[in-house]
């Protein structure tokens, strides 16, 4: 389609500025096809010379960058340089565009630059002149200054981020050689032009000075927020990263003037610029340890911790949200980065350290101001008090004296927090799970520096808000509000208690530490009781969570074999509470576990944290109530009618995977104790069969019911991993309950809450977990054939009718149709490679039931795009994992597909080699390899003068293949090309199909070979064409185990020597495009 310029002006209109998203869908289908058309480049320059508006440079500055970056026929190198000059006169003869047109075509020259970064020209690395580009914007005005540090800012972080279009092992080159060849002098420059800005007296109210400094600021961060070594470190996980800088920038560091550029400029620029200091500063006091020695170090720690003093005495632009931000990050390096034992070394410390505390206290005390900050203070806090133990200095820390008002200040801001929250409606820090978890293990450790004193305090808050709470609750006129205060105080304090029992260190715990534990303990319990008394007409949900948090902290300290029994904490409850022993406190807390299933039943996270693993119960009466009275009438959510949604149910599974495994502790071969255990699921399956037998019957009661007993189930299915068990429940389901569940998937195939939960239940039934199954049914037992049968019988079921769905819109089409293909996927899988069922005798005896499992299996698998496969994670996983099987066992079924099913499945492999899922590309290795093995092995068979008469639907396969011989190169190219150029995570799966790949396609292998050993520069195709030789060496044409092994090895070395030659080659890398 052809395009004029008017047309384009339009469309940019319509895209950038309609409010109708019909207009501006299809402008953006018209722009997506102009920048396709082949005309696309020359229209792109006349919209930059000659369009009217804004909209129509940013739209010709976007294409070029697609343009410039795409990986198939990309643009020739003439092409590139005239486009990098245009941009960069453009640019300099119009300094006044709008701010997002000069983003875009400073984005377009950053792009073309990075990928670029390896061509040459006359022996010249043509796009490398990056300082030269700028120098001349650099010497003319304000404006034009801009454009030149934003250039080398805005390319500093092109170059830095990997994108997925391009391989990674080319990015980490071009991101070296940049590091080397041009970092630091662009780090130089930055610090250079900022001393001068610093030195002019800037006019900060000027819109362009003002800019000029932000970009110069933004510059340095860049350059110092570099990936120096490839570890691409994840941003959310920046607090405890260290800075590589390069030993050829210690001249930088070594000289004071460049921390002390920055510290100066905190001082003198505006709070709306100054928070970008504090982020380079905050990468500079990152630096990593080893550029400097001893003394070195030392000498910079003293500048970078005067430099702190400084601000944390004149604290005025702090108030001043991002910069108080950045600098608790600052201080949360001071630690993360050095050790108490140089810190206390420090001239000014015992100032800085009172500064620090008292900053800290204020910040907590100001709880409301920056939540997010809070976590940076508290890591500093946390890792001083965890030095304590270990500083070997004879100056003095002082920590003894600050980090009890530390835990002070934290403790009683949460308290007084709570009021505000609730009279003002604001929103609830211990509604955020996360954050609250963070915080009290961090106060954990800071709770136990100087213990005694952090008991105190959480013993007289204690008293106090629980008094205040029995009071209320014993008075007839107490208003809602105060008693909601009181527990909201009390939440605070059993999550605090929490967790610093949970900072207990074994080796540096005394008896006198152990007895506070006690005190702390006694009262959590009482209170416990208290609420407990109330639930019949009242209770709270974030306490009771509080509770649960307090019960894992102490189980995990106080119970086990680890703990003496002498402990001061049991004598202590013994004392109090009449609890001699972890047996007795462990009666509690079960007692507690079946009050909050019986009270909180429709609560989903008390229920779901209550179910988190229980040990060491079984012997106890509460939990024989449990494994007796496992009904709704005792535990609320295992109800029928009073479900909100059918998916509200899943914790039912957890629950019943809990009992299951108490159960089995004593269990043994107790036939009526497992009968008697499964009344309940007992009656609830014939209730629904009783419906089924109707023609008229409740459909909502019955799926109700039918999903709660499945998801019981399969938690049972899930616990019961013993041959004695498992095999009680097998004869219990077959073959009464099976019809019922088979009956359920043909009634209500298309409703999602219903049949997930019940193939999810034959999936676990079918799952050989421990081998259960295979010693349970041994040569004289049908069963392992029978179950087979009910499997197949209802992957056809459900397959065939999914299958009737028709179109399904793309946002639903994971919950309604691919999450059952998946799991029926998975279903076949365990089955098909369980070892408990011999395949051979269904053929044998005239079975159909493994040919129409493996024929609805390939109906699903045809009515699933390619994209979708490797979209959906589960489904990917779950058709590779099969597909593995099916390849290894199941060969001659494959070989009997038609050529388009056979077409289908050779691609999805291909298409999954180069999966960023380790497992999936694992798994096609093994695919591709049994493939593989089995062309080569016919291949040979039919060469042979004595040869047997091939299979018919052998001879089909290789037919195929001969047709369509492009698919097994293409994946040879693949393999090979994951070998040599990318980050090769999975090299051993990847070696054993390349073998086979190679002797099937000797031909296109050598032509790949020439084509890769001549796309090297000419001083390295010698040694290119040797490693290819080495690759081969002492390999003979067959499939062995020996030589496969002994390949793998050549492979191994090759890979090696190949990365080796190709460093710091400027071809190599693009050898990767000719073979895609």
């Amino acid at each position: 389609m052809f395009f004029s310029l008017a047309q384009l002006e339009i469309l940019c209109k319509q895209l950038y500025e309609t409010t109708d998203t019909t207009t501006r869908l299809q402008a953006e289908k018209a722009l997506v096809e102009f920048t396709n058309s082949p005309d696309c480049l020359s229209k792109c320059q006349l919209l930059l010379e000659s369009g009217s508006s804004s909209y129509s440079q940013l739209l010709a500055a976007t294409c070029l960058s697609k343009l410039v970056s795409r990986t198939s026929n990309p643009l020739p190198l003439e092409q590139r340089i005239d486009i990098r000059n245009y941009v960069l006169n453009y640019l300099a003869t119009r300094p006044k565009l709008a701010a997002f047109v000069t983003q875009a075509l400073i984005q377009l020259y950053a792009r073309i630059t990075k990928l670029g970064w390896f061509d040459c020209q006359k022996e010249d690395y043509i796009f490398r002149n990056v300082i030269v580009d700028v120098t001349r914007f650099l010497q003319d005005s304000v404006e034009h200054c801009i454009i030149g540090v934003t250039i080398l800012s805005q390319l500093t972080n092109e170059i830095n981020q990997a994108d997925s279009t391009h391989p990674l092992t080319k990015h980490r080159k071009i991101a070296s050689s940049f590091r080397d060849s041009s970092l630091f002098d662009i780090f130089t420059l930055s610090c250079n032009l900022l001393k001068q800005a610093s030195g002019k007296n800037l006019n900060l109210n000027d819109e362009s000075q003002h800019g000029l400094l932000m970009q110069l600021l933004k510059l340095a961060h860049n350059c110092l927020n570099f990936d120096f070594i490839g570890t691409s470190t994840d941003e959310s996980s920046d607090d405890l990263c260290t800075v590589q800088i390069p030993t050829s920038w210690r001249s930088a560091f070594l000289d004071s003037s460049t921390l002390q550029l920055f510290f100066d400029l905190y001082h003198s620029i505006p709070p709306s610029l100054s928070p970008l200091v504090l982020s380079c500063l905050v990468q500079i006091a990152s630096v990593r340890r080893s550029l400097f020695n001893n003394a070195e170090r030392a000498k910079f720690l003293s500048h970078l911790v005067d430099g702190v003093k400084r601000i944390l005495e004149n604290p005025q632009s702090l108030s001043d949200l991002n910069n108080y931000h950045e600098f608790c990050r600052l201080l949360a390096r001071l630690k993360s980065n050095y050790q108490l034992g140089e810190l206390v070394k420090v001239e000014n410390y015992p100032e800085v350290i009172r500064l620090i505390a008292n900053f800290t206290v204020t910040s907590l005390q100001h709880w409301e101001f920056a939540p997010n900050s809070v976590h940076y203070l508290l890591s500093l806090w946390q890792r001083l008090a965890a030095s304590v133990p270990y500083v070997k200095a004879t100056e003095p820390h002082m920590l003894e004296t600050y980090t009890p008002e530390v835990t002070k200040a934290y403790i009683t801001s949460r308290l007084e927090s709570v009021h505000i929250i609730l009279r003002d409606g604001l929103e609830d820090p211990l509604d955020d799970a996360g954050l609250v978890q963070q915080q009290l293990d961090q106060l954990s450790t800071i709770g136990r520096c100087e213990y005694e004193k952090t008991c105190a305090l959480l013993v007289q808050l204690f008293d106090q808000s629980a008094q205040s709470y029995q009071e209320l609750l014993q008075s007839t006129n107490s208003s809602t509000m105060d008693i909601a205060v009181q527990e909201g105080r009390l939440t605070w304090l059993v999550y605090i208690i929490g967790a610093v029992i949970g900072g207990r260190v074994s080796f540096a715990s005394t008896d006198e530490q152990d007895a506070m534990d006690g005190e702390l303990v006694c009262r959590v319990l009482q209170l416990m009781n208290l609420t407990d008394s109330r639930l019949a007409q009242a209770g709270n949900e974030k306490l009771e969570l509080a509770m649960l948090s307090f019960f894992e902290q102490f189980r995990k300290i106080y119970i086990g074999d680890q703990v003496q029994k002498s402990s001061k904490l049991y004598r202590r409850l013994s004392e109090v509470l009449g609890l001699n022993d972890e047996t007795m406190v462990l009666s509690v807390f079960i007692g507690k576990i079946i009050t909050n299933l019986k009270y909180w039943g429709q609560c989903e996270p008390i229920t779901s944290k209550t179910l988190h693993s229980v040990r060491k119960l079984v012997k106890l009466s509460a939990v024989q109530f449990m494994l007796n009275n496992h009904t709704s009438e005792h535990f609320s959510f295992l109800g029928v009618n009073n479900q909100a949604n059918l998916s509200d149910m899943r914790c039912r599974t957890t629950f019943y995977t809990a009992l299951g495994r108490l159960l089995m502790v004593d269990l043994g071969e107790d036939e009526d104790q497992f009968e008697q255990f499964m009344l309940p699921l007992t009656a609830a399956f014939e209730a629904i069969a009783q419906m089924f037998s109707t023609n008229t019957f409740n459909e909502q009661e019955a799926k109700r019911t039918l999903v709660g007993l499945v998801r019981d189930l399969r938690g049972i299915a899930f616990a019961f991993n013993a041959k004695t068990s498992f095999m009680m429940l097998f004869d219990w389901i077959y073959p009464s309950y099976m019809p019922i569940l088979q009956r359920a998937i043909e009634l209500w195939y298309h409703v999602p809450a219903c049949t997930t939960p019940v193939l999810k239940l034959m999936a676990e039934l079918v799952h050989n977990r421990s081998q259960r199954l295979q010693l349970q049914f041994d040569v004289s037992s049908p069963n392992g054939i029978l179950l087979f049968r009910e499997t197949s019988k209802m992957i056809t079921t459900y397959g065939n009718r999914i299958l009737t769905l028709g179109e399904v819109p793309k946002d639903q089409v994971y919950a309604l149709k691919l999450k059952g293909i998946s799991i029926c996927f998975s279903m076949l899988k365990a089955v098909l490679s369980g070892n408990y069922v011999n395949f051979g005798v269904f053929r044998l005896y005239g079975d159909d039931a493994l040919d129409n499992a493996l024929q609805t299996f390939i109906k699903l698998l045809l009515s699933i795009p390619h994209s979708d496969l490797l979209d959906y994670p589960k489904l990917s996983q779950s058709y590779y994992s099969l597909l593995e099987v099916l390849t290894q066992d199941h060969m001659n079924f494959i070989a009997s597909l038609e050529p388009h099913v056979v077409m289908y499945i050779l691609s999805s492999i291909s298409e999954g080699l180069t999966a960023l899922d380790t497992m999936v590309c694992t798994g096609c290795c093994s695919s591709l390899d049994h493939i593989v093995t089995y062309l080569f092995k016919q291949l040979s068979r039919s060469t042979k003068k004595r040869a047997a008469p091939m299979a018919q639907e052998s001879d089909r396969f290789l037919h195929i293949m001969q047709q369509h011989p492009e698919m097994i190169q293409q994946m040879l190219s693949t393999v090979l090309n994951i070998i040599i150029f990318e980050d090769c995570r999975n090299q051993w799966s990847m070696s054993r199909p390349l073998l086979g790949l190679i002797l099937l396609n000797e031909k296109y292998f050598a032509d790949l070979r020439n084509s890769i050993v001549n796309s090297q520069p000419p001083e390295k195709q010698q040694a290119m064409h040797l490693c290819f030789e080495n690759l081969m060496e002492g390999i003979e044409r067959n499939l062995l185990t020996k030589n496969r092994d002994r390949f793998t090895q050549n492979l191994s070395v090759f890979r090696r020597e190949v990365n080796d030659s190709m460093k710091n080659s400027t071809y190599g890398v693009n050898s990767n495009d000719m073979m895609s």
